[in-house]
């Protein structure tokens, strides 16, 4: 009976010793992952590769998470397993730029996975039914909704001053088309910032070129509107964000033959870098506030 318990005490110590080893490694992994992609100083911008769609992984120095856009399908979660730790399962923003299936169908499965603290919408309306289990989703996980509105801020790191600035839709866009709808905003950190768009159209465009001082639209980093489209990309607006690198988020050999060839010719007129996920797959860039860096 003693030697039982002898045995049996080993086994315990032995189990217990696993178990500290296993939680070390997690630990471990967890903050090499988090020193791979730019420690605790640095802002993570993430253009995903889900094939014909928009979804843009953001971190913040302090941790704080925003996916905009979920992308077609399930692709986003595979996605997210490659530039979030396999312990996080909260983001704290999501964002729709519109309700077009492209844009927010991943996010339908992913939010039996993760918890979210908010979605931001643009204010377009959808009826099809693939949006409506969208919805359903939302209010069953209790998720708190707010619509996009011109100088709305959302924070992602108060210290050290990340966020998301929108600056379109200026109106209630509740009877326009998804595309015209379409959310328009800036991510600044520092010296730093990113125009980002969904679909949105040449006249989107000319309406934040008309509202906002061109001066202010000025960013190093520029994802380019509707995956390319020639509806999208109207040259001065394209002049006014001035960007060293554009990002085209599509699928390869998609049906709409994006990226266009007016959108590529413009971008190339003004010397800029073009970066296509159909080609690059998954895009990252971080910034220390003073200047982005590839990843």
């Amino acid at each position: 009976m003693e030697n039982q318990n002898k045995v049996k005490r080993k086994i315990d110590k032995f189990r217990l010793g696993l178990w500290i080893f296993f939680i070390l490694v997690i630990i471990t992994l967890g903050v090499w992952q988090s020193v791979l992609l730019g420690g605790n100083k640095t802002l993570q911008v993430s253009v995903l590769n889900i094939g014909q769609g928009d979804s843009i992984y953001i971190k913040a120095p302090n941790g704080n998470e925003m996916i905009i856009d979920g992308g077609p399908d399930q692709k986003l979660l595979s996605e997210l397993g490659s530039v979030m730790p396999f312990f996080d399962k909260s983001v704290d923003v999501i964002v729709v730029t519109n309700p077009d299936k492209d844009h927010y169908a991943g996010f339908i499965d992913m939010l039996d996975r993760y918890s979210v603290g908010k979605l931001i919408e643009s204010g377009t309306i959808s009826s099809t039914p693939t949006y409506h289990a969208f919805e359903e989703k939302v209010k069953e996980k209790g998720i708190e909704r707010i619509i996009a509105q011109r100088g709305m801020k959302v924070v992602l790191d108060e210290k050290r001053e990340v966020y998301l600035e929108i600056l379109f839709p200026n109106r209630d866009v509740s009877s326009e088309s998804s595309n015209d709808g379409s959310i328009v905003a800036k991510l600044v950190y520092g010296n730093t910032c990113m125009m980002l768009q969904g679909d949105s159209t040449a006249a989107v465009e000319q309406e934040v070129l008309i509202k906002e001082n061109k001066e202010s639209l000025k960013c190093e980093l520029l994802k380019v509107g509707h995956h390319g489209s020639r509806t999208s990309s109207l040259p001065e607006y394209i002049k006014a964000v001035s960007s060293e690198t554009a990002i085209i988020s599509l699928g390869k050999d998609n049906r709409y033959g994006h990226p266009h060839k007016e959108v590529l010719e413009t971008l190339e007129n003004q010397n800029i870098k073009i970066l296509r996920t159909d080609i690059e797959g998954r895009i990252t860039f971080v910034s220390d506030g003073k200047n982005w860096e590839r990843k």
